[in-house]
């Protein structure tokens, strides 16, 4: 057994050598189709593109990614050739939320708004639920929007509106949706120029989704302010934009010590599974779902996202780095 993972995925080593003969550890950009050829399982990030390219003639009959998406694998080629695929839905997402809400707080702050806002929030899954839950404890209006949720006749919490709805009536607008550009409702430039036109008294669009969600390009055209964790064309993120976000980080909203933890466990937990292993999985000290309870105070405590802003303001070459050494921080 040989098993290939990224370096940066945390928490594996000295549990991963308890099954397999032979563990590399290997930086993305040099996880190639020579790297995994003899290997059996390999475990990625979203840098790793896993497609035919990468794993033809190989050995790989399981992929794990510790994220939350899987728009950088190849689904219907490892369907194709048997290769299982496990991801971590929800992992990060009481990080994402503190993000969004930590960069809410601070252009409240900013623009000397109070707390009587309406909030939009369009996708409500792992990380859209907890938004909305915690806008409701601070008292928001919140607003929801998620046509696949409403189209499934499934029970939900809280009742879901038209984006046409959400245009009109919401302050600020934040994006939680996967990235997909077919099938009834795609979200590939779901907030385009037609969208931003159609806003009646929004003044802030957030998107920690993804880049391509809403088109950076009508973004900087926009008189609006935005505050934007993911962009089109990572690493090499349009400077004009930089320079008007309000709050810019290097897509890390998701980064928390806890989410981390959550994605390599379920990588781990989903590898005991398919193998039958009993391979220890981290403990983690902060729930799946995120705090019961928030206030602002312990929100803007707990993190600043313009200290991140101000880094990536000032060397926005160094997107990339910034990702792949940042701190981790503590979630709420």
């Amino acid at each position: 057994m040989k098993i290939v993972a990224d370096s940066k995925i945390p928490y594996l080593e000295r549990i991963l050598e308890q099954v397999a003969q032979e563990v590399c550890y290997v930086p993305a950009q040099e996880i190639t189709a020579q790297v995994v050829r003899d290997a059996n399982v390999l475990l990625t990030r979203t840098r790793t593109r896993c497609d035919s390219e990468l794993l033809e003639g190989s050995k790989v009959v399981f992929i794990g990614t510790a994220t939350i998406g899987t728009d950088h694998i190849d689904l219907d080629y490892c369907r194709k050739k048997g290769i299982k695929v496990v991801n971590a839905p929800g992992c990060n997402a009481p990080a994402v939320a503190q993000w969004v809400h930590a960069t809410i707080l601070q252009w409240m702050k900013a623009n000397n708004v109070s707390g009587n806002i309406t909030l939009g929030v369009v996708g409500v899954g792992h990380v859209g639920s907890i938004v909305a839950r915690w806008a409701q404890q601070l008292g928001y209006n919140v607003l929801l929007n998620d046509p696949p949720i409403f189209d499934s006749g499934k029970s939900f919490t809280y009742p879901l509106f038209p984006l046409a709805l959400l245009q009109q009536e919401c302050d600020i607008i934040t994006f939680h949706t996967p990235l997909t550009k077919d099938g009834k409702y795609p979200t590939w430039h779901l907030c385009d120029e037609a969208f931003l036109h159609g806003l009646q008294r929004c003044k802030l669009i957030v998107n920690a989704a993804r880049g391509a969600v809403c088109d950076n390009e009508a973004l900087l055209r926009w008189q609006g302010d935005v505050a934007l964790d993911c962009w089109e064309h990572e690493p090499a993120i349009g400077r004009d934009l930089l320079d008007k976000a309000l709050v810019a980080t290097p897509h890390i909203a998701g980064y928390s010590r806890q989410g981390k933890m959550r994605g390599t466990s379920m990588v781990i937990e989903a590898l005991n599974r398919h193998y039958g292993w009993h391979l220890p999985v981290p403990e983690i000290d902060k729930p799946f779902i995120g705090a019961d309870d928030v206030t602002p105070q312990l929100i803007m405590d707990s993190y600043n996202p313009l200290l991140d802003t101000d880094a990536l303001k000032s060397s926005p070459h160094l997107f990339e780095s910034m990702r792949n050494q940042y701190y981790l921080r503590e979630e709420v």
